[in-house]
């Protein structure tokens, strides 16, 4: 930003942005109105100055990203956007928080051209941001590691604004940390201390002093206050330009920069009230509001023609810009052939030629008689899916040997000179990535990653630590992105570490949110085409890796038929020689146990199939006739196999069958002794069965 300037005009554009605001909000009847209003000229600034964007194109590569952490302040968003000419008009911002809209009351993610993520849920946006800006460093790595900083056309920043309720949730902090660590330098949080909330002053439950906080952390900060010595407000233009250009200055921090503002500011009688937070003004506060800006109380939805004109002036500006990257794109694209193909394959979303082959001859070294852990399987496939697949990374929250998520022989993505004993290669480009204890940032910053450049992100912890990153998975599952969650340890079958580590209700639990698709694989095999499948589907929603820490023997079945089966998520592994008589489903390390009671019950002359069910959402996009021949609606003797809770199978069950399940927590004791205790063997398999099979028979008789 250079030759900052600010006219009657912008002023005018600001006090548009303000009235725009309040009449929103009136006009629905509820949502938000102070943030917006007060955060317009904050906003305005961001847009027609420092946030380098193109209205003509949403989805340039190029772009900045911007980032309204505080969704409830939508309408600070969707007014610029309808300023900057991005498509949204003034029907848009009449229909705010109605059906069917494109300005809902908290930004939407695919919904509205210019919004990158979906924000509401605070601090997500913040500790987002991060992984923002950590995808777009790690994508400059891949594809144009050596150009001095700010040259490349990969280079790019990502903006953020935030409000009290950000800072005050912890993932912010442990986000923001982070990004200190990382020395992001792309990365610029605008800070709107208002000082209000819900409950009013925010010092009854926030009393630290931000900017040591971000200071501590490694962050430039800055602070400037549009509430004056003397008690009076300047909305202070120039002073904000100023702080931001010197911000931009430091390249080596990512950068907090506080403003001082006055909630509402200056609606009559709302004005620093937590009133204006979340409710309607009401027509008396709205009018005066318009007084105050110079525009007419009595009318609503009033536009100034020559000050939105002014305001659209920014579209010109972000053809030129974009124009002028398409020249270094152009120029990039010359000099780096190679790059280029790497490039073109990422944007479309293409697997490498050499991809299948890698699995396949991963695949060709299992043995039916090995016995190893699918966290094992898992790290062995991720390694040999990374070496062909440059764009995968990610780690761990500090487990990685016990996830077995390093990609051997990878840096860490750390600055250089961040080497320790135990990761001694440090690089800005690693692909190893240190999240330390701190789950919850870590679903948020592989959000981020995904959202923010066209690599493939991971992120590992123990199953039962999956509540800490549920809210992340939750708005990934919302935004329907291909994340990838890997949770090993996943049953009471880890053992020794007891009951607050052994995973009972999760697997229900994250079954219940809807686009997340959560996977147990059986063995190796199943393992290996679970990730063959995620990364090949087109329709790929967030996934989850459900893996056990026990070791479990690989099946001569599905070293036979997971290759198809895997990818429709329930697929039949033995089948009877006459009648059918009962199935049993099961899942991860319970298929082992399903096998062995059919061949009890085969030997009783009961005719068995046994079904592996490595994913139920992906069993339920298979077609009816599918599904049919998978479990026959006229075979009513059933049994589910699963060490968690059995409410997810009761649709398959039907009237007759039974689950064989855990309905209480853990127990202190090994992982084989816990399974036994509480009824994960063989014997209870058959039990169920031969229970499912006479209750039939009471009903419908022997036949």
């Amino acid at each position: 930003m250079s030759d900052f300037t600010w006219s009657d005009l912008d002023k005018r554009a600001v006090g548009m942005a303000k009235a725009l605001s309040a009449d929103a909000v009136e006009h629905a009847g509820h949502g938000h109105p102070g943030s917006p209003i007060s955060l317009a000229p904050i906003a305005y600034i961001l847009y027609q100055h420092f946030l380098r964007h193109d209205p003509n194109d949403p989805n340039w590569e190029g772009r900045d990203r911007f980032i309204l952490s505080g969704g409830h302040a939508s309408l600070t968003q969707y007014v610029q956007l309808y300023f900057s000419g991005y498509g949204l008009t003034l029907d848009d911002l009449k229909n705010f928080r109605t059906f069917n809209t494109r300005t809902p009351g908290h930004p939407e993610y695919g919904l509205t051209p210019g919004v990158e993520m979906t924000t509401g849920p605070l601090g997500q946006g913040v500790a987002t941001a991060v992984g923002f800006a950590c995808g777009q460093r790690y994508q400059r790595g891949l594809l144009d590691p050596d150009a001095p900083a700010g040259t490349s056309p990969f280079d790019h920043r990502v903006w953020t604004i935030c409000g009290e309720g950000d800072m005050e949730e912890g993932v912010s902090s442990e986000a923001s940390a982070l990004a200190g660590i990382q020395k992001l330098g792309n990365l610029f949080v605008i800070f709107d201390a208002n000082h209000i909330q819900i409950e009013g002053d925010t010092r009854i439950a926030l009393s630290e002093d931000i900017l040591q906080r971000y200071e501590s952390y490694g962050w430039y900060t800055d602070e400037v206050s549009f509430v004056q010595p003397d008690g009076s407000y300047k909305e202070d233009a120039e002073g904000l330009a100023a702080a931001l250009e010197k911000a931009e200055a430091v390249t080596d921090k990512p950068h907090f920069i506080k403003v001082d503002t006055l909630m509402a500011w200056p609606t009559p009688g709302k004005t620093n009230n937590e009133s204006a937070h979340g409710s309607a003004l009401g027509a008396e506060a709205v009018a005066g509001l318009k007084k105050a800006l110079g525009f007419d109380p009595d009318k609503s939805f009033q536009i100034d023609g020559a000050a939105l004109a002014h305001a659209r002036e920014v579209a010109t500006r972000g053809l030129a810009a974009h124009q002028e990257w398409e020249e270094a794109y152009e120029a990039w694209a010359t000099a780096h052939p190679d790059k280029l193909a790497l490039h073109d394959r990422l944007k479309a979303h293409r697997l490498p030629d050499g991809f299948d082959d890698a699995i396949d001859a991963l695949e060709a070294s299992f043995k039916p008689s090995d016995k190893v852990a699918t966290r094992n399987s898992s790290g062995e496939t991720l390694n040999a899916i990374a070496a062909v697949l440059p764009e995968l990374w990610g780690g761990s929250a500090d487990l990685a040997g016990s996830n077995k998520t390093t990609i051997e022989g990878a840096a860490s993505f750390l600055p250089a000179g961040d080497e320790t004993r135990t990761w001694p290669n440090a690089s800005t480009h690693g692909r190893v990535i240190h999240f330390g204890v701190r789950e919850f940032a870590m679903g948020c910053l592989t959000n981020g990653i995904l959202l923010g450049s066209d690599t493939r992100p991971f992120g590992g912890t123990f199953f039962q630590f999956s509540d800490y990153e549920r809210p992340a998975v939750r708005l990934a599952a919302l935004m329907d992105i291909p994340n990838l969650f890997i949770w090993t340890h996943d049953s009471v079958a880890l053992g020794e570490d007891g009951p607050t580590h052994q995973p009972i209700e999760h697997l229900a639990a994250m079954r219940a949110i809807p686009n997340l698709e959560v996977v147990r694989p059986a063995d190796e095999y199943e393992t290996a085409e679970a990730y063959r499948w995620f990364f090949e589907k087109e329709n790929t929603h967030p996934t989850a890796m459900i893996l056990t820490r026990q070791n479990v023997p690989a099946l001569v079945e599905t070293a036979q038929l997971a290759r198809k089966g895997v990818r429709r998520g329930a697929y039949v592994l033995l089948e009877p020689e006459d009648s059918l008589d009962v199935i049993l489903m099961a899942s991860g390390s319970e298929v082992q146990l399903a096998l062995a009671a059919a061949d009890e019950l085969a030997g009783m002359n009961i005719g068995v199939r046994v079904v592996s069910v490595p994913c139920l959402e992906w069993f339920e996009e298979q077609d009816k006739e599918y599904r049919e021949t998978i479990l026959p609606k006229s075979v009513k003797a059933r049994v589910s196999v699963e060490a968690g809770l059995a409410m997810p199978w009761y649709k398959y069950l039907g009237e007759f069958g039974r689950p064989v399940s855990i309905e209480r927590f853990g127990l202190q004791g090994s992982g084989c002794e816990n399974m036994r205790k509480l009824g994960m063997t063989t014997q209870h398999v058959v039990d169920a069965a031969l229970a499912s099979l006479s209750d039939v028979a009471d009903v419908y008789g022997e036949d």
